[in-house]
């Protein structure tokens, strides 16, 4: 079976930066995997690379076998690629249905919304950028440092719906920098320094 996402020698520069060079590595279906590193590694660009927010200056990524070219977010989401940023974009004018649908690119009608939130709010009990997230019929999910703002409960309950996701097939490429985290969720690691992949 093809990796869910592949990546190979992915290069991206910065003016007097190389914030990525040649980073490769697949995640499979179904997998929950940490990538890893210290402030600085490259994480960051990277995951914004495969959501399309950035551009790789050299380098693929395959999603399920096939090449693709992800020039924005919305191309991301179309291919079933789903993003948590470690600071949530919410609007706290809006209510949370409002929210919800802005993040979406073709929100269902009010009420169909409102059903679709209830019944992912039920299954998983969540977060609204992560329920936003979920209404994608999500292939690929990418977490930032999600548990920043999160109490034990609240980290125990995101846990389970990881997992859950990914027993559904959905792959999880997840960024912490709690290793006890990393340990009790994912199944392996890539380490990223200085924006290479040391392990």
């Amino acid at each position: 079976m093809a990796p869910r996402l592949q990546l190979s020698g992915i290069t991206k520069r910065f003016p007097g930066v190389v914030a990525n060079e040649a980073v490769s590595f697949s995640v499979a279906p179904g997998e929950i995997h940490a990538l890893l590193g210290e402030n600085g590694a490259g994480k960051s660009t990277l995951v914004k690379i495969i959501y399309g927010v950035q551009k790789a200056d050299e380098g693929e990524i395959a999603f399920d076998g096939r090449v693709v070219s992800i020039d924005s977010p919305r191309e991301a989401r179309a291919l079933g690629i789903g993003m948590v940023f470690q600071h949530f974009s919410l609007f706290e004018a809006m209510t949370v249905l409002e929210n919800i649908a802005l993040g979406m690119d073709e929100p269902p009608p009010r009420r169909e919304l409102e059903m679709r939130v209830r019944e992912v709010l039920d299954t998983y009990g969540l977060r609204i950028e992560i329920v936003r997230a979920l209404l994608q019929q999500l292939k690929l999910l990418i977490m930032d440092e999600p548990t920043s703002v999160l109490t034990p409960q609240e980290v125990e309950q995101l846990f389970d719906t990881l997992r859950r996701l990914a027993s559904e097939g959905c792959s999880i490429l997840y960024i912490s920098h709690k290793l006890h985290e990393i340990k009790e969720l994912c199944e392996s690691a890539t380490i990223l320094r200085g924006g290479k992949v040391v392990a």
